[in-house]
């Protein structure tokens, strides 16, 4: 009705077809059916095959597959992306950088002024823009970068996009194949040779497979003569004609069921003679063709024995030997395809014939036939053990057989008929024999060809009774036609090298046997039309191998015979039977009385019949239901079946009842002859028979035997079925075979057969040529359609199905797919019929028919299940081709209202999803959608096209699912609708629908753009209206979707700021995502990696293929909110779609989650929730953290991105090189239509000036886009738009946000350094550009020039493959620009310019050196603290480097000196925000700090008058405000002591701004951090710093020569590994034999060393505190926190040697002092002072004491005890086998007084030691006594034996004082007090070994 009444107001075009449906949808094709075989006369029907014309532009039948993907990505121009050319240049610059590595330094980090001008001036810049200068009006510079904007693009997005899930397709169903004969594995045989020693008579082989398991014989025989020509002319008397046939010697075998039982078995034959097979062969076992002189004459005798008999007895044979090839060892023997030795088990893996290496078998041992042993059941126990019979031919020559896999399509090949098989191209060549497969199971194939042949396998004979000469018995076989001897016809097939076809066959002889068994098979060709008369004869004779006279050759012995038809069957199976002795009278077939029987009528005779026809059933349900069709046919009354009469009162009854035991007949038969039964049904449907004048209908009785007969095929048959669950010999029945009968059925009276199979080329029926056909069903159209009984087959099965009931109802809709794909193409045969196919939609069927459909797709929602929707969905997708599209949505709508009315759990909607996925695949799913009208009232007579019309609420409606948008297009609605439901955050969204429907949306896209009747630009414009609403839906999605930013920033603005940065309002990094993301919660994304990328980018489809003038009315309605949403979508596609090197775009979502997961906990060493030991110990344990915890996370679908299934994981070259070329391309796209919505979007601003809020956020999205990996071409767009923004609002950056200009300064300079010619001119003229503005707005342009140093310096610290030659020809390219711009030429502006770029380049210089050292981490970091104070004066750039030098330092995990960066970099901030303003709960400057650092105090600000901090441009980063401050300093909060000084400094700012979440946020932190501290209080498990000395000497070092560092190391580093890595590090840089380490930590003489080499002298030292530090230095953290003091000990001798006795040991200690305290922002520092201490021999043995006891008194009050340290310190005090033990040093230094008077007091003091150890010793005794169990009692009291003795030893020495010291003292004493009234104060030097003791 809407398309009536809105007819279309195109002129004809592509717009015109998108408004209609093509006038050739449907075609019906009549197609000839192939036939291999050359010569067969064919009355079958040709395929009927009605299609749809267009539906192979559906998703149904075009799979978007990767191979399709890659044919539309052919011829893709390969993108430049600096990352690649980055990637090839690396190895370049690795060389070019060893060759120029040098170790010196300058004093300071700036280059020389007047160097760097020169360096500058000499290099050559970029190419200019051209138009850069001039001045444009803002319209003309958008039309003309629209405009190139659209050259060159890439109008299939989707192409470049990974392919549509496979596993989601559910619409995907295949065409089925095409109806054809079974065939199995083919294996080809080729007999090649066979020879004996000896020559003599010619020997006849045969061929077969058996099945030793089954016990089967599997394959007819195949009969090979490789006689010589000699030999052959022996028999030429008996064979007169050779037909070529039967010349053939290779054979083609077929195996169903491949298995490892299987032989070939090879039995030979000779001609008879006299003799059993035992003489036979003698002479074969004896003989030897060498020996032929000794044997010449019994030779010649033999050959004349061998003639006679070939003239007389030619005809007969006689067995004579046998072997079997085993075929599974030719397969696995031979290898097959298996790589290899893999032993394998002997199962189908090990039996595939298809695919092994021909091979050529030499056959050496046969076996002799044993005459009493040939049956089947002998020969299967022969195989199943394969033992040797007892004589074996070993005289043999060998037999030699090729056997191979065959070829698809052989040439010279002849079928088991011996019709030929295509190709056939010349009839004088030997051919090939296709051989019969007996299959050992059931094989469900229907018949497609006509076959009709008979085996006849005679068994055995008992003639033991039979009196007379009958001995030597041969069975003479003939198939007869009458009883008359002539009537015996010519249908047997010849063996080898003999005539065709014969009229009898004869078995085997065995020589002088009464009772033989036979293994001979008698092949035969019988005709369609058996008769009661036709049968087979069986002549038994006894031949005469010895002539005699007056005995004939042959005797006739016995007769009997096999009728074939009994009640209209062919008669098959095992049959016994008596024979007669004398010849049959004329009428045998009637037995008469007076017959002579053998045995008295006994069974004697035992023969198996078997038939491979097309045309008998051999089934009585099947032959019984075939025979009434044709009695009703043919109209015969009466007719006998059996002992019943067909009249014409009961023929109704019987063949519902036939029908009825449809169901009992053997499936096998069923499925082989299904084509017929079923046309047969439908024949019984449509043309019901007239019986006595009376219409019978017969139609519920057949559809109900159709549909159990359906049924019972799909469930016995699941193996083969498709995805959707549908047969494919159904389905290709209905697709190929079925055709609406074209006239009442008038078949001529002739043999009963002809109405079971219509495929028999014996009928003498005329054959129809195709035009006649044709003719036939399109041309007599009028004639059948006035036939009064003819009805219609969908009329008929619709009505059925709906009044069906129960079990039948049951069947029909468990298999509703048949009779609805029945239903179509019955409907769409009947259009074509009767000529309806032209008529209007809705008058091409019947209302009685619509209500019926109406009434069954009702019935059938309200019982869904999920075949029968899949069923529904695909019938209502082919109606939409042929009836009224308003009907067909309503029979949707009515689905979906049942589906409402239920629940609605996950499962129901998938059910739902598939089916509208399914529905709309259809080809005309744009037509159908209406897409070319806009969503105006009905009222209007023309909708126009153009979608600029409705500014107002009509634009508004087209972008969301209105009702009229719903209504207008339909199921664009539906789909969208169901998306949107599937994606709400509260729904029931589970991932597998995320995926389905998202992939449903993904897969439409992808047939819009692969189809060809859709690349008009105007079309596509059209057909994205259709999914405009998608673009509001995703924007409703944008929390719930996978955050792609998280893999990267490449370029932050800091280095070590994390995520927690985003939650201080107003600190923001370049690039990360905005503030706005973050409030919104994109962190707990539901959506996968895969689903969001796929979302996202059909997203971007619909904004590139959408109307801009549409997009842009609609952007001007949307709120602000709104558009920064939508620019955070646009945020969101450029990282999503960002290429990467090489394949690493092929992202997946564990990917991204490895990332954050490292990005974690990174940020938590840094933030401090996690101690520095805590890290080092998970990193020691290698203990990985998944996201999922421990869950194995590749069984998580939406974790892993599943293209495995396609992606191989070894990809070659090549592919790898093409990805990259997609991949890019699909980057520099997705991108470029991000610039293309930025640019409608400031479109929209610049109409309203409203919206300058979201100008920001364009820039921010713009700045992102350049931040990552892009390609060229799209950069140059991006600057061209970039430079557009900033003319158009200068303001916006200059004025307001100092962010935006320092993230866009950032940009410019990055990619001013890129490696790409092109992207340098474009960034340099964005910079050049950005000056000039600057400067136009206020004569000075300090801002942009404080902010391009900054970020130059940014660069430079953290960019790790910065190329400093590109930038210095960009900076010359800005030069260039500024001495050509004639406008300015006169203002100060070039100069500044000047200036600008001269400092710039001295960065550079910086820059250069910081290469030479990327690889040194000590010296890196040094040179950045010597930039970084080189930049006092610029606490802006001081800043930069400071936040550099903390991003270092967190790459190498130095968490705590990254903190201090921080520390520093704050305390700066703090000195200048002191000088701007003066608040009282702001940090006074630096001095604030000093608690956490003493080294803060360097950050002093420089006095007023050198800066001013209200300068332009001086702090004007976003770090110099109090916001910025607190950042810094909630970051700085890092170790777990130092976090309260922050805090206190912290926590005025909180209270001042009253901000109480904070407070108490900080408060939390400080209660976690005190309770770990109170928790790990002894303080050893935290693990701070190791440090050593270093001391580098020689010249090589350059500056570095004779100066000392103290490095610091990680807690657990030793004095090897440092060694070690200073070692390698320096070896690998000037050679290994330059470097040396000097091994002690004596002083270095300068003299004594090579000037060539460079000396590295390492000592470990520890920090030292004076005795009055360490009053305030209590706990473990202050002994590690603001260390500058260190201490190593050197022992020595006097006489040069290390180590001595004890009386000549002395020790030096040296004492080092740093110029700054560790913790610093450097982990080495220089030593500024050094002192040394001596230690005579005495004063080394009292520290040695006084260690000892401290050790005795921690172990004995340790808490709790520790028995086994207690032992072990007792035992090393108190052991007698201790060298050097206390008691030695008391006997060295105690037994005697020293004679020098100096040494007095520390003799005392060493006494004084003694006495104490021993007080101890006597203490851990006491406190072991304790702790010890019974089993230690022994120890202990030896201990305390030991304990005693040395007490005894030592008191005389530990009792003796020096009477001199204490006379000293008291003299000394005296006059003090003599003269108290004048007390002196003398001055002593201050020797650190002096102390004062206390005497007793």
């Amino acid at each position: 009705e809407y398309v009536s009444s809105h007819a279309p107001g195109e002129e004809p075009g592509p717009l015109r077809q998108l408004m209609e449906f093509p006038p050739d949808d449907l075609e019906l094709l009549l197609q000839d059916r192939e036939f291999t075989l050359t010569h067969i006369l064919c009355t079958l029907y040709d395929w009927l095959i009605i299609q749809r014309k267009y539906q192979r532009y559906s998703t149904s039948h075009t799979p978007h597959n990767s191979e399709r993907q890659r044919e539309r990505q052919r011829g893709l121009v390969k993108q430049t992306f600096e990352l690649d050319e980055a990637a090839a240049t690396d190895r370049q610059d690795d060389q070019d950088d060893a060759k120029r590595r040098s170790v010196s330094l300058d004093d300071t980090p700036r280059g020389s002024w007047a160097s760097s001008i020169f360096d500058l001036k000499n290099s050559s810049p970029d190419a200019l823009l051209p138009s850069v200068l001039e001045r444009t009006a803002a319209e003309d510079m958008d039309r003309r970068n629209a405009e190139a904007r659209l050259q060159g693009r890439h109008s299939d997005l989707l192409g470049l996009f990974p392919p549509p899930d496979e596993d989601e397709a559910v619409e995907r169903c295949s065409v089925p194949e095409v109806p054809k004969e079974h065939c199995g594995q083919r294996i080809m045989v080729k007999c090649l040779s066979l020879k004996f020693e000896i020559e003599i008579e010619p020997i006849f082989g045969t061929l077969a497979l058996y099945d030793v398991k089954e016990k089967k014989k599997i394959s007819e025989d195949f009969h090979f003569d490789l006689n010589s020509d000699q030999m052959k002319g022996l028999l030429r008397l008996h064979t007169p004609h050779t037909a070529i046939s039967t010349l053939a010697r290779s054979a083609i075998f077929s195996i169903t069921y491949p298995s490892a039982d299987i032989f070939l078995v090879i039995k030979l034959e000779k001609v008879l003679q006299q003799g059993d097979i035992g003489e036979s062969c003698e002479p074969y076992m004896v003989m030897k063709e060498s020996d032929s002189s000794k044997h010449k004459e019994k030779l010649e005798k033999l050959r004349l024995q061998a003639e006679t008999s070939c003239s007389r007895l030619g005809r007969y044979r006689m067995p004579f030997a046998w072997t079997a090839i085993h075929l599974v060892n030719i397969v696995s023997s031979v290898g097959g395809k298996k790589k290899g030795f893999e032993r394998l088990s002997v199962g189908e893996d090990m039996c595939n014939f298809a695919t092994f290496r021909p091979a050529t078998l030499t056959v050496t041992n046969f076996f002799k036939q044993e005459g009493d042993r040939l049956s089947d059941e002998d020969l299967y126990k022969f195989l199943a053990d394969m033992r040797r019979p007892s004589s074996v031919l070993r005289r043999l020559r060998p037999l030699k057989i090729d056997i191979s896999p065959a070829p698809d399509s052989p040439h010279y090949c002849l079928s088991p008929e011996l019709l030929h098989v295509k190709p056939y191209p010349d009839l004088r060549v030997r051919p090939t024999k296709e051989v019969l497969e007996f299959p050992a199971r059931y094989v469900y194939t229907p018949h497609t060809t006509y076959r009709n042949l008979l085996y006849i396998y005679p068994q055995s004979l008992n003639f033991s009774s039979r009196q007379g000469s009958v001995r030597n018995i041969a069975v003479k076989v003939q198939f007869m036609a009458g009883e008359d001897p002539s009537l015996s016809m010519p249908v047997i097939f010849g063996k080898s090298s003999c005539a065709e076809f014969f009229t009898e066959a004869y078995s085997p002889v065995i020589y002088h046997d009464k009772s033989p068994e036979f293994y001979e098979e008698v092949k035969m060709k019988i005709p369609a039309d058996l008769t009661d008369n036709h049968h087979l004869l069986f002549t038994f004779y006894h031949i005469s191998c010895q002539p005699k006279q007056n005995t004939p050759l042959e005797t006739p012995v016995g007769y009997t015979w096999i009728p074939l038809m009994q009640h209209g069957r062919l008669r098959t199976g095992s049959f016994s039977l008596p024979v007669s002795v004398e010849k049959p009278p004329p009428s045998y077939s009637v037995q008469l009385p007076g017959m002579k029987w053998v045995d008295n009528h006994k069974q004697v005779f035992n023969v198996e019949v078997t038939a491979a026809s097309s045309v008998h059933t051999q089934d009585p349900h099947l032959d019984k239901f075939f025979t009434l069709c044709y009695v009703l046919e043919e109209y015969s009354f009466p007719f006998r079946l059996k002992d019943c009469i067909i009249s014409e009162a009961n023929v109704e009854g019987e063949l519902k009842a036939s029908m009825t035991g449809l169901r009992g007949a053997l499936l096998d038969t069923c499925v082989r002859f299904l084509h017929q039964l079923l046309s047969k049904l439908i024949l019984l449907i449509v043309h019901p028979p007239v019986i006595a004048g009376q219409i019978v209908n017969l139609g519920r009785a057949a559809f109900e035997a159709m549909s159990l007969l359906v049924n019972q095929i799909h469930k016995n048959l699941e193996g083969n079925q498709d995805q959707h669950g549908r047969n494919n010999l159904l389905a290709s029945y209905i697709h190929y075979c079925f055709h609406l009968p074209t006239a009442e059925p008038a078949m001529p009276p002739t043999a009963r057969s002809k109405s079971i199979s219509n495929s028999n080329p014996d009928l003498a029926s005329t054959p129809t040529s195709p035009d006649e056909e044709v003719q036939r069903i399109i041309g007599s159209k009028v004639s059948s359609t006035s036939n009064t009984n003819q009805m219609l087959l969908h009329e008929e099965l619709a009505l059925q199905w709906v009044v069906s009931t129960s079990t039948v109802r049951e069947a029909a809709l468990q298999q509703a797919w048949f009779f609805f794909q029945l239903m179509t193409k019955s409907m769409s045969h009947h259009l074509f019929l009767s000529s309806r196919i032209d008529l209007p939609r809705r008058q091409r069927f019947p209302d009685r028919f619509v209500d019926d459909i109406a009434a069954l797709v009702g019935a059938i929602s309200a019982d869904l299940v999920e075949r029968l929707n899949s069923s529904l969905a695909f019938f209502l997708n082919d109606l939409l081709s042929l009836m009224d599209r308003g009907f067909v949505f309503n029979l949707i709508r009515s689905y979906y209202k049942q589906f409402h009315t239920a629940q609605n759990p996950s499962s129901l909607t998938a059910l739902r999803m598939d089916f509208t996925r399914i529905v709309c695949s259809h080809e005309h799913y744009v037509t159908l959608n209406l897409p070319c009208s806009t969503l105006s009232p009905p009222a209007s007579p023309s909708p126009s096209t153009s979608s600029t019309t409705s500014q107002d609420q009509g634009v508004a409606s087209m972008f969301e699912l209105s009702v009229p948008f719903r209504q207008q297009h339909f199921l664009s609605g539906l789909l969208l609708t169901e998306l949107s439901l599937i994606l709400e955050p509260d729904g029931e969204g589970v991932f597998f629908l995320h995926k389905k429907a998202i992939s449903a949306v993904h897969s439409l896209m992808c047939s819009h753009d692969a189809d060809p009747r859709y690349t008009d630009p105007q079309v596509r414009t059209h057909i994205a209206q259709l999914y405009l609403p998608l673009i509001p839906i995703v924007m409703d999605t944008l929390p719930q979707l996978h955050d792609f930013t998280g893999e990267k920033d490449t370029l932050k603005f800091l280095g070590v700021v994390k995520k927690k940065t985003l939650k201080s309002p107003g600190i923001h990094l370049g690039g990360l995502l905005r503030s706005s993301l973050s409030q919104t919660g994109r962190q707990c994304s539901s959506l996968s990696a895969e689903c969001s990328r796929t979302l996202l980018v059909s997203f971007l489809w619909v904004l590139k293929n959408a109307d801009a003038a549409l997009l842009e009315s609609w952007v001007s309605d949307l709120s602000v909110l709104q558009i920064n949403r939508l620019l955070d979508l646009l945020h969101l596609s450029v990282s999503c779609f960002e290429y990467k090197v090489g394949t690493t775009s092929r992202i997946n979502s564990l990917t991204f989650k490895k990332s954050q997961d490292m990005k974690a906990r990174l940020e938590e060493a840094i933030l401090g929730t996690i101690g520095a030991r805590q890290e080092m110990v998970r990193r020691c344990r290698g203990t990985k953290r998944s996201p999922y915890g421990n869950e194995n996370v590749r069984w998580r679908k939406n974790v892993t991105h599943w293209k495995q299934n396609t992606d191989r994981v070894d990809k070659t070259k090549a592919e790898t090189e093409q990805e990259s070329v997609v991949d890019g391309n699909l980057a520099t796209e997705a991108s470029l239509v991000v610039l293309d919505t930025l640019e409608i979007i400031v479109k929209t601003v610049l109409v309203s000036e409203l919206k300058e809020s979201v100008l920001g956020g364009v820039l921010r999205v713009l700045l992102h886009s350049m931040a990552g990996s892009q390609s060229a071409l799209f950069l140059q767009h991006c600057f061209t738009t970039q430079r557009g923004l900033v003319f158009k609002f200068p303001e916006m950056l200059f004025e307001e946000d100092t962010e935006l200009c320092a993230d866009l300064c950032l940009r410019l300079l990055r990619h001013c350094s890129s490696s790409v010619g092109s992207v340098r001119s474009q960034a340099s003229a964005s910079l050049y550009l950005l000056m000039r503005q600057n400067f136009e707005i206020g004569n000075n342009f300090a801002r942009v020039k404080m902010q391009v140093t900054m970020s130059l310096s940014s660069l430079v610290g953290t960019s790790q493959n910065f190329n400093e030659e590109h930038l210095r020809r960009s900076l010359k390219t800005i030069l260039t620009y500024a001495e050509e711009d004639l406008e300015l030429r006169d203002s100060p502006f070039p100069e500044q310019v000047q200036d600008l770029v001269f400092n710039l380049h001295m960065i550079l210089t910086d820059t250069v050196k910081m290469k030479e050292h990327q690889q040194d981490p000590e010296m890196l970091i040094d040179l950045m603290y010597r930039i970084a104070k080189g930049y006092q004066n610029s606490p802006d750039l001081r800043l930069t480097w400071l936040q550099n030098m903390a991003g270092k330092h967190s790459e190498r995990g130095n968490h705590a000196e990254a903190a201090h960066c921080l520390v520093h970099s704050a305390a700066l901030v703090a000195e200048y925000l002191n000088m701007l303003e003066d608040c009282r709960y702001l940090p006074i400057g630096c001095v604030t700090f000093q608690h956490i650092s003493s080294n803060v105090l360097e950050e002093s600000a420089v006095s007023d008058d050198i800066l001013s901090p209200e300068e332009e441009g001086i702090c004007a980063g976003k770090y110099f405000s109090e916001l910025g401050l607190v950042g810094l300093l909630e970051q700085a909060a890092s170790m777990y002591e130092a976090i309260n000084e922050v805090y206190k400094i912290l926590l005025p700012v909180h209270e001042a701004n009253r901000d109480f979440k904070k407070l108490a946020t900080v408060h939390g932190k400080l209660q976690d951090t005190f309770n770990k501290i109170y928790n790990q209080s002894s303080g050893w498990e935290r693990m701070f710093g190791t440090y050593f000395r270093v001391g580098f000497y020689g010249c090589r070092f350059g500056d570095l020569d004779e100066q000392e560092f103290v490095y610091k190391e990680p807690s657990i580093t030793k004095l090897a590994e440092i060694s070690y890595r200073l070692e390698e590090f320096y070896a690998e840089r000037f050679g290994d034999d330059v470097v040396e380490i000097i091994k002690d930590s004596n002083h270095v003489d300068k003299n004594k060393l090579d000037p060539n080499k460079a000396y590295l002298q390492i000592t470990y030292v520890e920090p030292f505190f004076d005795t009055y530090e360490l009053k305030e230095r209590i706990t473990y953290f202050d002994k590690n926190y603001n260390l500058r003091t260190f201490m190593y000990c050197t022992p020595f001798t006097l006489d040069g040697r290390a180590h001595g006795d004890l009386h000549e040991q002395y020790k030096r200690k040296s004492i080092l002092t740093t110029s700054h305290a560790f913790p610093y922002i450097k982990t080495r520092i220089n030593v500024i002072h050094k002192e040394e201490i001596i230690l005579v021999p005495m004063e080394v043995a009292i520290e040695d004491m006084q260690k000892k006891t401290q050790e005795l008194a921690f172990a004995t009050h340790q808490e709790p005890a520790d028995a086994k340290m207690l032992q072990m310190v007792l035992q090393g005090s108190v052991g007698t086998t201790v060298n050097q033990g206390p008691l030695e040093v008391a006997q060295v230094f105690l037994s005697d007084i020293p004679d020098d008077p100096k040494l007095y007091r520390h003799h005392n003091k060493l006494r004084l030691c003694f006495k104490d150890f021993t007080k101890r010793c006597e203490d851990a005794l006491r406190k072991n006594k304790t702790l010890i169990g019974p089993d230690q009692k022994d120890y202990h009291k030896e201990m305390e034996r030991n304990y005693n003795k040395l007490k005894e030893s030592l008191g005389p020495l530990i009792t003796r004082k020096i009477p001199q010291l204490y006379r000293t003292l008291q003299i000394h004493l005296n006059s003090v007090f003599h003269n108290s009234s004048h007390l002196i104060l003398v001055k002593i030097p201050c020797l650190r070994s002096v102390r004062i003791t206390t005497l007793f």
